[in-house]
């Protein structure tokens, strides 16, 4: 089975070291890049599994990289920076990301959380095709097809997508989406499971058509998917 490959894009060389070391060690393939020009090049390579992201570098910031990269693809990113503040976490989130760490960091952590993106994006192998009016989310290809669209998810929000319509109907807590989807404590916030959620929402409205009132806000609980399944 291929090793999976994680680029590491990050101006300060030690971390770069240490997160390559550490990875390779544990059977990663890695990449390294020392800005964002240098990393959007190896992702036009192709092959990427992951991507390790810091957030302060010259000439283009993490941010503009996250842009670039998720214009044309859906990788995974987990944003790496000693920026601790909710603007910025949710800033990241908002343009994509998948995940964000703040330095220090603790290497066990990051393995962690760069396995539990590889499981999510790992193509399925349980579940079902599921449809509803207008809308096809099949888990093996992690594709959403609305209407005549191609929708185009990351993969925390195919996720959540998925999660939510196979109960349809059902309430689900953010602490219980947090723990499923995410699968450890989001710095403690659940404002990550409603940044997503937002996301989505965007994401599921097309001309014609707008499914994104299916997804539905608990107030002081959750959410759910109300649409009724087409078998």
């Amino acid at each position: 089975m291929p090793k999976a490959r994680i680029l590491i894009v990050d101006d300060e060389d030690k971390i770069r070291e240490l997160l390559r070391l550490y990875l390779e060690d544990r059977g990663f393939d890695t990449v390294e890049a020392c800005d964002g020009k240098n990393a959007l090049r190896e992702m036009g390579r192709g092959g990427i599994d992951v991507i390790i992201l810091d957030l302060m570098m010259p000439n283009m910031d993490g941010w503009e990289v996250c842009r670039e990269i998720r214009s044309t693809s859906r990788v995974p990113i987990i944003i790496l920076t000693a920026r601790g503040g909710e603007m910025d976490r949710v800033l990241g989130l908002d343009l994509g990301a998948d995940d964000y760490v703040v330095k220090p960091f603790s290497l066990r952590e990051m393995v962690a959380r760069v396995n539990a993106l590889l499981r999510r994006t790992a193509p399925g192998l349980e579940g079902q095709v599921l449809r509803f009016s207008g809308l096809v989310i099949d888990p093996f290809a992690r594709t959403v097809h609305l209407r005549d669209h191609d929708i185009h998810l990351t993969p925390k929000e195919f996720d959540l997508l998925y999660y939510l319509a196979c109960s349809p109907g059902h309430i689900f807590s953010r602490d219980k989406i947090m723990e499923t989807i995410w699968e450890y404590d989001y710095l403690g916030e659940s404002r990550a499971v409603d940044t997503c959620v937002n996301r989505l929402r965007e994401k599921l409205r097309v001309p014609g058509y707008d499914f994104s009132c299916c997804v539905v806000t608990e107030r002081g609980i959750g959410y759910k998917l109300e649409a009724p399944r087409e078998d």
